[in-house]
């Protein structure tokens, strides 16, 4: 379908990928993975044209179609929302274009006749007739209403404008579907329609998402940036990665046998053939894993996270107790008559349809923000750290890491050096990173730092808002692991499936008109017709 030839792509003497030669199949979706500027989104622009390699060749089958998500999100603002989905085809807009133009000509002549009769039958060979009426089917089942299909795109929301995007990459079933991270800003509902969608897709996807549970959901490769090759691996992301840390163990222990390590990958392999024998593409993975060449997965030279949540305190019974707290922002109500009571070992997923509204929530209980009307009171024994989703402000000095961690170290042995580098150290700043000033930091660097701070506190309540933004797959699972084994109370608003579902054993929605608080796993939760139909209510 479509395949990569002798590959090199570099930046200065930077070099991201040398001599690739893969091939994407028809009926199989990739996902791509790789470090933080190991290249995923740059591959993703040389599949599609936008960029040119350095040297090797792409090609693609001809008389296939190849459809991008498109990342500028304002690009087609001057356009109604219905045709910025078909514009997703453009050789079927075009022709649809050009008779309209011929139409519209008043010396209508016999040439015109002529080109007419030409288009109308491509128009018919691309089922054109039927273009509008299948783009509204689309935009009405990614949660787009009828009523927003005629207006223009500038006057749409941010998370709407990304559902009409994905409507317009996914319109008229393109041979090649390429997506850059799909799923951010989309609400949970929308991700599960989507993930229903690509996982039944008869033609090849290409993709990079940061989120797990997306990608084990649709996934049949990874193909992993590592090494400056991109390799394929038959499976989804969770069998990667478990297979690379196999790897990676029996390299550091030296004194393992090859046959070992066969035996291990193996007992591994049967396992998981066991497990996936339930998902829609079991025949066809299982066929793949059963081909899978173990000499072939190698440990990946990524650098794992080592956090660990310990707790200063065992928490007291009283953990928080929050009676009728409302937020308004010019008389807009983002919540109201929000009352609950926490117990210890609560893992809680704050969820709420406006993502301001969590935000705002957490400011409040962390005395950032005031509530408009309510209150809420801390037990005598908690001692709570919160990672906001916007830390910036933490970062607006000339400081090294060590200096900015030892602000908030609280004796006089934690603010030795050697001290402070173990924590940096374990969010991997060693050495002369520990140095890193705290104005170049990137994002995904901003929130390992408040990683490490919250570390250092072993506080024994944690407070994390979208704390997964950022970060990369290593880090987010090595975080998703340590939160698993935290035994303290955690409080979360997460868009990460994966996260929400392993960690949360409590659902407490936020909206206009009070509270939904139920004690269950999310996937339960935000299936459940029955908290469905509540959930409308309270948010209309």
């Amino acid at each position: 379908m479509l395949s990569v030839s002798n590959l090199s792509v570099q930046f200065g003497k930077r070099i991201l990928f040398d001599d690739v030669n893969i091939t994407f199949s028809k009926g199989n979706c990739y996902g791509i993975i790789g470090a933080n500027g190991s290249g995923k989104s740059t591959f993703l622009k040389v599949l599609a044209g936008e960029l040119k390699p350095n040297s090797g060749s792409i090609e693609l089958e001809s008389t296939k179609r190849i459809s991008v998500l498109e990342q500028n999100h304002n690009l087609f603002d001057s356009y109604s929302v219905l045709e910025t989905v078909l514009r997703g085809n453009e050789k079927l807009f075009s022709i649809k274009n050009e008779m309209d133009k011929i139409y519209s000509n008043e010396n209508f002549s016999d040439s015109d006749t002529e080109r007419v009769g030409e288009l109308q039958i491509l128009y018919e060979e691309m089922n054109g007739w039927n273009s509008e009426s299948d783009a509204a089917i689309l935009l009405s089942n990614i949660g787009i209403a009828e009523s927003l299909h005629n207006k223009e795109m500038k006057t749409l929301e941010g998370f709407e404008k990304v559902k009409v995007l994905i409507a317009q990459c996914l319109f008229d079933r393109p041979d090649v579907l390429i997506m850059d991270e799909p799923t951010n800003d989309l609400d949970y509902e929308t991700i599960i329609w989507l993930v229903d969608f690509l996982s039944n897709y008869e033609n090849t996807i290409i993709v990079v998402s940061h989120d797990r549970h997306f990608l084990d959901s649709i996934c049949t490769h990874i193909s992993d940036i590592d090494f400056n090759k991109i390799t394929h691996f038959s499976g989804n992301y969770t069998f990667w990665h478990e297979s690379s840390q196999i790897a990676l163990r029996q390299k550091s222990q030296q004194n393992k046998k090859a046959e070992d390590k066969k035996k291990e990958l193996q007992e591994f392999i049967s396992r998981f053939s066991a497990n996936v024998s339930k998902s829609k593409q079991a025949t066809s993975r299982k066929k793949m894993i059963d081909k899978l060449n173990i000499d072939e997965i190698k440990p990946s030279s990524r650098r794992y996270p080592g956090i660990i949540f310990e707790q200063s305190r065992e928490a007291g019974d009283q953990v928080l107790n929050v009676n009728n707290l409302s937020y308004k922002i010019d008389n807009e109500i983002l919540f109201e008559n929000i009352s609950f009571n926490l117990k210890k070992g609560d893992k809680v997923i704050i969820h709420s349809k406006d993502s301001r509204a969590s935000s705002i929530f957490f400011d409040i209980l962390s005395n950032l923000k005031y509530q408009t009307t309510g209150s809420f009171e801390w037990g005598i024994t908690i001692n709570h750290s919160y990672l906001p989703i916007d830390n910036s402000d933490f970062f607006n000095s000339d400081e090294n890491l060590i200096e900015w961690l030892r602000k908030y170290s609280k004796t006089d042995e934690e603010k030795e050096e050697l001290y402070l580098r173990s924590f940096l150290g374990k969010m991997v700043f060693s050495g002369e990173e520990a140095l890193k000033k705290c104005k170049v930091l990137s994002g995904g660097e901003k929130v390992r730092c408040m990683v490490s701070k919250i570390m250092m506190n072993r506080p024994n309540l944690i407070i994390l808002d979208e704390p997964t933004n950022h970060l990369d797959l290593e880090s987010i699972t090595a975080f998703n692991n340590a939160l698993k084994k935290y035994k303290g109370t955690l409080i979360i608003s997460t868009h990460d499936h994966e996260f929400a579902q392993s960690l949360g054993n409590r659902i407490i929605e936020l909206t206009p008109k009070g509270t939904i608080d139920r004690y269950s796993k999310f996937d339960d939760y935000i299936r459940d017709p029955k908290i469905k139909s509540l959930r409308h209510q309270l948010n209309s």
